[in-house]
């Protein structure tokens, strides 16, 4: 089966109770979004909530950036895409953007994740199964183009 590139979700609503006292959808569902797209990823990798329970493995994020690039409202609908950027045996380097369904981008996120052994909990390597899944997405992104927000890191910008 081939691998989606990049993987898309499904269309996602925005909830009322995620509206701030601005008006707008409040930052931390940007949060929920970005995960619900993971979700949907994670399946097709073979990571969802089967592999957690039978398996007794799973994933951890590790480290989350993301950056707000336009308002969402109550009214909006959005998709969001899932890059895998970059993995070894026991990491993945994903890259995700929030997009309007009119088309524009709402957000970005990046992310590191681990893969857990809930026993201990500790890092572990993939399963030989899920390796190869990993790295066939791996693989069908490395040719999408570097997204330009990948790897930044915050800063106060100073004019010279």
């Amino acid at each position: 089966m081939p691998v989606p590139a990049p993987f898309l979700s499904s269309a996602m609503g925005i909830e009322p109770d995620w509206i701030d006292y601005n008006g707008h959808l409040n930052m931390a569902y940007y949060n929920v979004l970005f995960d619900r797209c993971a979700d949907e990823a994670y399946a097709a990798l073979g990571l969802g909530p089967a592999y957690a329970q039978e398996r007794r493995l799973t994933t951890y994020t590790a480290e989350f950036h993301i950056c707000y690039v336009r308002e969402l409202h109550l009214s909006d609908e959005v998709t969001c895409t899932f890059q895998l950027l970059d993995c070894d045996d026991k990491r993945f380097r994903t890259f995700q953007e929030l997009h309007h369904v009119d088309g524009w981008l709402a957000a970005t996120a990046e992310t590191l994740a681990l893969h857990i052994d809930m026993a201990g909990p500790k890092v572990v390597p993939f399963p030989p199964d899920i390796a190869a899944r990993v790295e066939a997405m791996r693989a069908a992104h490395a040719a999408l183009p570097w997204p330009d927000r990948a790897g930044r890191a915050i800063e106060i910008r100073r004019k010279a």
